[in-house]
């Protein structure tokens, strides 16, 4: 462990378990309800919404399969909560990358509305950040482990943007099928 990973610890403990938590099923579940019901009635997100949960779903389960092949242990200057599960991959870095960013990212597309752009995606990119952070200041992370989770959460909503991509045609226009 290098010494400013260490350095880290367990400063601001409060705010940093609050941050942690925008990944927990606590925060996550009702989160997703309400894209659920956004899409409902916004027709035109409809494909965005469907592709960020089926992204969080799955970054947060590839990286728990990440986790157990590599079996990686925890840190050991944990504070607050001591994780049960293997350190690397860091399944939060892994819904970061696959669902804040992802959203941060529609939020910036050309197409999204100014307050969207303006407001939204710069809020979820400093939660974003902070909830990187969090996972240092707490001690349940390696700055290794959030660069894994970075890159599995971030592989799944590449993936993701590649199958939506296919789903366009040039002839109306880039707007989706949907």
């Amino acid at each position: 462990m290098m010494p400013w990973e260490r350095s880290l610890v367990n400063h601001a403990t409060l705010t940093a378990w609050r941050l942690t938590w925008w990944c927990y099923p606590q925060v996550l579940v009702p989160l997703v309800a309400g894209l659920l019901v956004a899409a409902w009635r916004l027709p035109r997100w409809r494909t965005r919404v469907w592709w960020s949960v089926l992204s969080l779903l799955v970054s947060w389960r590839a990286a728990a399969l990440l986790q157990m092949l590599f079996a990686r242990p925890r840190r050991p200057d944990w504070v607050v909560k001591h994780e049960t599960a293997f350190s690397y991959p860091s399944s939060h870095t892994a819904i970061v990358a696959g669902f804040y960013l992802l959203w941060a990212a529609f939020a910036l597309a050309p197409d999204a509305p100014p307050p969207l752009r303006r407001y939204l995606a710069p809020a979820v990119i400093a939660l974003s950040l902070g909830i990187l952070w969090s996972r240092l200041a707490l001690g349940a992370h390696y700055v290794s482990d959030l660069a894994g989770g970075l890159l599995t959460g971030g592989a799944v909503a590449l993936a993701g943007g590649a199958i939506a991509a296919r789903q366009r045609s040039p002839s109306d226009g880039g707007r989706s099928r949907r």
